[in-house]
């Protein structure tokens, strides 16, 4: 299995442990950093995804996760032209490696640093340590996509710059400890998920974005 690089620092000082409590024939420790390390393991896990459809109008789900909300926003509330929402909740068991949702060129990137509400709580998409990024492919559509921070752990990594191309399914970052992705994405966009389907990141088509008029 392999495991994203920015576990290694919580994994490491673990196995250290375990190996030691061995050592020192601590069984019980043992037991416990054992069950710390495995949670770690299954948490940081980085599974190859390559994006599943080739089609470029299909937009593939920026995470794993649980669909908590498909709304309308205000036309340039987050970016001219997006005002269709679809928010994904990352639990503590999902993968959390983020990836590129289509392929195009990182037009905007902003990072906020927010504050710490609950990740399936509407305000934390708005208030919460966030990045935004927004992606034109060369078609001309455009879609944007949050990186959200969770309640306790306040930890975004974000692999790319503005004016960066990415590759839909390509591995942009990851979101440490509980958190959310939200897609944002034109009136004419056609949602190919419904609340409380689960998807997966590089994976799930969660929207077909058709030819500009």
């Amino acid at each position: 299995m392999r495991l994203a690089r920015e576990g290694w620092i919580f994994i490491i000082p673990f196995v250290l442990l375990l190996a030691l409590s061995l050592l020192i024939q601590q069984y019980a420790l043992a037991i416990i950093f054992f069950v710390i390390l495995a949670f770690l393991a299954n948490f940081f896990r980085d599974p190859h995804r390559a994006g599943a459809s080739e089609r470029h109008v299909d937009v593939i789900s920026p995470a794993d996760g649980t669909v908590v909300q498909i709304r309308d926003v205000a036309d340039g509330e987050i970016w001219p032209g997006l005002t269709r929402q679809l928010s994904i909740f990352m639990s503590v068991f999902d993968v959390h490696v983020n990836r590129a949702p289509m392929t195009g060129r990182i037009v905007h990137y902003r990072y906020e640093p927010g504050r710490g509400f609950a990740p399936f709580a509407n305000k934390s998409s708005s208030e919460n340590e966030q990045n935004l990024v927004v992606v034109t492919d060369d078609r001309g559509a455009t879609v944007a996509f949050k990186q959200i921070a969770g309640l306790l752990a306040r930890r975004i990594v974000f692999d790319k710059r503005e004016g960066d191309t990415i590759v839909r399914g390509e591995r942009v970052g990851m979101i440490k400890f509980g958190s959310r992705v939200d897609m944002f994405l034109p009136a004419r966009a056609e949602i190919k998920v419904r609340m409380r389907d689960k998807v997966k990141v590089g994976l799930t088509v969660i929207a077909e974005i058709g030819e500009p008029a």
